[in-house]
């Protein structure tokens, strides 16, 4: 059973960069491809970002492309989000997510573990 925690959520203003975080316990981190979603108010859950297990490999939503950056230490067993140019309508929870078997990495039904979430607020 792997523990995902996401911290580093906060209100910011239109422009501005948040970086997120989330660590893992309880598993071989290094493993999982990881993922990041989010969650606007009455929308459905969607695709922001994953890296493959070893970092190699990125893939990005079109919303966030050239704005947000995935990566990951292995070492920390922690994934980062670096979320740069934010907008207002990047408001939403951000959740991280593991999934063991790389594959259709946009769907949320093929992540094994999810964490709590974090919001960001982006004022405009």
């Amino acid at each position: 059973q792997v523990q995902l925690v996401e911290s580093g959520g906060g209100l910011v203003q239109a422009g501005d960069s948040l970086r997120l975080s989330c660590t893992a316990s309880g598993g071989t981190f290094s493993s999982y491809a990881m993922g990041w979603f989010r969650q606007a108010p009455g929308k459905e859950r969607e695709f922001v970002a994953v890296i493959s297990w070893s970092g190699s490999s990125t893939y990005y939503a079109d919303a966030v492309k050239g704005r947000f950056t995935i990566s990951r230490d292995n070492a920390k067993n922690t994934v980062y989000l670096q979320m740069n140019s934010l907008k207002f309508e990047d408001t939403a929870v951000y959740y991280c997510a593991a999934m063991r078997t790389y594959r259709d990495y946009g769907a949320a039904s093929n992540y094994d573990y999810w964490g709590q979430g974090t919001q960001v607020t982006v004022s405009s």
